[in-house]
């Protein structure tokens, strides 16, 4: 391309100045008649808010956001695997991990997102409310952050506390396409606010006014400290040496049948009948047999003993004592390699999103997978997934299905 001498260089063609002019132009303010209540000046007078205040629980809180967004991210990504995702068997507590920090920090965002939303509100009463097509574009793109991030930070809480009737959507879909919409909003937000940020850091701290009251040192303090303590009365629920201090947590991990938490009874999946029924087999579909197994039989194969962690999406964990038969060994008396095969393991519950399961090859051929036919030396109690259950290593509570009634071997490779 040959320029002209004397053509200036702008690196923007005509028409993108036009409409950068047009996207910026001043639009009309109200009537000043309108401006009432909380629009008039000086309605908020805290000498606590400040840019830099503001900036500094935003970063806190994009960090929360952001391990939030990671660690739930693995977790949908282990329940509804696409082709390319691999997820591995060992460590066996890396899903009680992942999940247990997820929990953990979405209950520690809560006190920040308050704090946040109190710093800056009343920003929503600035005078003239829009000024041009830019600035309502950005008070939009505000807008749609706040109602994500309450969404996310609301709906959590209430899953955490399994309390699913002021949420009429699957809570694990609508919290999934919630947290795509807040990374959105809030990367549009920091390439938005960053310079403002980047300044308010930069600059020296402005001296307070003297007050009897709270400065702004004590209260990123005191909201620093109450997600301190949220997170020391609830992580007890993943981490077992703190159990003790778990004041706050829903779920306490050694409460339950055989001293561990049940979400689903047998009852409740309508399978109480159905697996005391003498007549009860579990089939194994091969390639190359199919068999079919009372307990009995199940009982006279070679059991294997195999310390486990059941980690609910909820954020409790929980150890036990599983024995049983090894998946393995199940696939290999179907006449298939356990080495190169996954299977589908089906419960006897007829319904639910998670009566089944797939077991990828690198679960399959673990020897710490079992069909669980003991917890702790005793019978599986109904509501841990009596006659047989699945309990494999690193995957999700809703995973490890219970009252196993059919087993298929998918594919070879």
């Amino acid at each position: 391309m040959v320029r002209h001498a004397g053509t200036p260089v702008t690196g923007r063609s005509p028409a993108r100045r036009r409409l950068a002019r047009w996207l910026r132009a001043p639009v009309t303010a109200p009537p000043a008649a309108l401006r009432r209540g909380p629009l008039l000046p000086g309605r908020f007078p805290s000498a606590l808010r400040s840019t830099r205040l503001t900036s500094q629980v935003g970063i806190a809180l994009a960090v929360t956001f952001a391990v939030c967004f990671v660690t739930g991210l693995i977790s949908h990504l282990v329940q509804h695997p696409p082709g390319w995702f691999w997820w591995p068997s060992r460590p066996v507590g890396l899903y009680r991990f992942t999940q247990g920090l997820h929990v953990a920090t979405g209950l520690a965002t809560v006190p920040l997102l308050g704090a946040k939303l109190w710093s800056v509100y009343p920003h929503l009463f600035i005078w003239p409310p829009i000024r041009s097509i830019a600035h309502a574009a950005a008070r939009a793109s505000v807008g749609v952050l706040v109602a994500a991030a309450l969404f996310q930070v609301i709906s959590g809480v209430l899953n955490v506390a399994r309390w699913y009737a002021p949420m009429p959507f699957f809570f694990t879909a609508g919290h999934y396409w919630g947290a795509w919409l807040v990374i959105g909003a809030m990367l549009v937000h920091i390439g938005l606010q960053l310079p403002a940020v980047r300044t308010a850091l930069a600059a020296r701290p402005v001296a307070e006014p003297d007050s009897d009251g709270l400065s702004r040192r004590g209260l990123l303090g005191a909201v620093g400290t109450a997600a301190g303590l949220i997170t020391l009365t609830t992580v007890g629920q993943t981490v077992r040496p703190l159990a003790g201090l778990a004041l706050l947590a829903p779920r306490v991990p050694h409460v339950g049948p055989q001293g561990l938490p049940v979400n689903a009874t047998a009852i409740g999946a309508g399978v109480a009948s159905l697996v005391v029924d003498p007549s009860y087999r579990l089939v194994v579909t091969g390639t190359r047999r199919r068999l079919s197994l009372d307990l009995a039989a199940l009982g006279a194969l070679p059991q294997h003993t195999a310390d486990l962690p059941i980690a609910c999406v909820e954020g409790w964990s929980a150890s036990g004592q599983w024995t049983g038969v090894r998946l393995r060994d199940l696939v290999a008396l179907a006449g298939d390699d356990p080495d190169r095969v996954a299977v589908l393991v089906e419960s006897l519950q007829t319904g639910g999103r998670y009566r089944s399961t797939t077991v990828p090859a690198e679960h399959t051929r673990d020897p710490f997978t079992l069909v669980a036919l003991r917890l702790a030396g005793e019978p599986l109690h109904l509501d841990h997934g009596y006659p047989a259950r699945l309990i494999a290593p690193n995957r999700p509570g809703v995973l490890q299905t219970k009252w196993i009634g059919r087993i298929t071997v998918l594919e070879s490779r």
